[in-house]
């Protein structure tokens, strides 16, 4: 699959990874998705077409998604962008911030059904 990775987004991609990332994207990413966890690598903050999206895995093509309060302004964007993604092929998962920090195994069950759903296909 071509993952579409946008060069020209790295320098951004990279200061949103070390100066503006959420608590719930570091607890995600220490918690989970960090070192091959549940046997499947990630990138953080990684571009993608115009966009640059929060976790990546580019072995199944999965998107993992937090929104925080940014999101609450903005629901028509968060749409196209997710059409966007998804008519590029990638599978997008999407969680509240609240869900990550308050529900961590439950978010940690629907990340492993999915890769093992990704596998499989």
């Amino acid at each position: 699959m071509n993952n579409f990775y946008n060069k020209n987004l790295k320098i951004f991609a990279r200061e949103l990874r070390t100066e503006s990332v959420s608590k719930a994207e570091k607890f995600l990413w220490k918690s989970i998705l960090k070192s091959n966890k549940i046997g499947v690598k990630f990138n953080r903050q990684r571009p993608i077409d115009n966009f640059i999206v929060d976790f990546f895995s580019k072995e199944l093509g999965l998107i993992i998604e937090i929104d925080g309060n940014s999101h609450f302004n903005k629901p028509e964007y968060d749409r196209f962008r997710q059409d966007k993604l998804s008519n590029l092929g990638f599978t997008i998962l999407r969680f509240q911030e609240g869900e990550v920090l308050n529900q961590i195994d439950q978010v940690a069950e629907q990340i492993i059904h999915a890769v093992h759903c990704l596998r499989n296909n």
